[in-house]
């Protein structure tokens, strides 16, 4: 008995669907270290076709098979980035959906770092968003692929930490203090501020030939905010943390243009054409709304705009 082709239909209305496929499904994947153990990672995978205007509908179990399949295979045989197995996937789903012309997966996961507190060394877990893709075209055969990761960290408020600074200069001159007393004590006690956690997020698409680590980019999130938070801390690193980022003190927009100003310097080998997208969310103390900034731009312009 042959099943008829539902899909393979003519629809009523004929018009061309930009993404059409499954969301939502769960995945262990083994990424493979040089040198170190594998990584086990729990992520989740968006899958998706075009779909030209005369067919009804896509065949979403050749989604799965294709998953499944080069899953199966990276068990055999070492896999090294996330970003590269989402390209192999975007390249599967062309091959079983012969009328696409655009494949594109998505990979979303969390990713454990392990560290060491700043002053006593304490080894602890932290948890990091990372994300993966990839965009198959079959007119020219190309595939660009996106690396991106969020990190938590720590802000401070540069504006009230200067309010702070004056009531203090104000408070000291009126016990009498000297200016010169009252400015070494400001340079060596950094005023009060309120803080925020800071969400950093970094993503840079590039064509397949091309690759980010995603080390990279956790260590330019985590130095552009005011200090990076940890698990677990002693009271020795809590001083230690806040003290340091007393006396960083950034806005979100700092946030985001030093990210930027790091990613020229820090990705020199990137061709101009690489798409960035740098966003800072910082989850307010002292108000009921959160603060946010984003930069969406090629490589190519970032360059400019710093060089300049």
């Amino acid at each position: 008995m042959v099943l008829p082709d539902i899909q393979a239909n003519r629809p009523e209305v004929l018009i061309n669907l930009t993404r059409v496929g499954v969301t939502g499904v769960k995945k262990l994947v083994e990424i493979a270290r040089k040198e170190k153990r594998s990584i086990i990672l729990l992520s989740t995978f968006d899958i998706f076709v075009d779909l030209p205007p005369d067919r009804k509908g896509a065949n979403l179990s050749r989604n799965f098979e294709a998953i499944n399949e080069v899953l199966e295979e990276a068990t055999s045989s070492p896999v090294y980035d996330t970003e590269e197995l989402c390209v192999v996937i975007a390249r599967n789903l062309l091959n079983r959906h012969e009328y696409a012309s655009r494949a594109e997966i998505k990979m979303s996961s969390e990713y454990i770092v392990k560290r060491k507190t700043p002053a006593t060394n304490v080894k602890c877990q932290e948890v990091v968003d990372i994300f993966a893709g990839a965009v198959a075209t079959r007119s020219d055969g190309t595939v660009r692929k996106t690396v991106g990761v969020e990190v938590v960290g720590m802000t401070t408020c540069p504006c009230v930490q200067e309010i702070m600074r004056e009531k203090a200069r104000d408070e000291m001159r009126k016990l009498g203090i000297s200016s010169e007393k009252i400015e070494s004590f400001l340079d060596k006690v950094p005023m009060a501020t309120h803080n925020q956690r800071g969400r950093g997020f970094i993503s840079i698409e590039v064509c397949d030939s091309y690759d980010v680590r995603l080390e990279r980019l956790m260590d330019i999130i985590e130095s552009s905010m005011s200090s990076q938070i940890y698990e677990l801390l002693k009271r020795s690193d809590e001083i230690f943390i806040v003290e340091a980022a007393h006396r960083n003190p950034r806005f979100v927009e700092d946030c985001v243009r030093i990210m930027a100003q790091k990613i020229v310097r820090e990705f020199k080998d990137l061709p101009d054409d690489s798409l960035v997208t740098i966003r800072q969310m910082n989850e307010e103390s002292i108000h009921q709304h959160n603060a946010f900034a984003e930069r969406v731009a090629t490589l190519k312009e970032l360059r400019y705009e710093i060089s300049v």
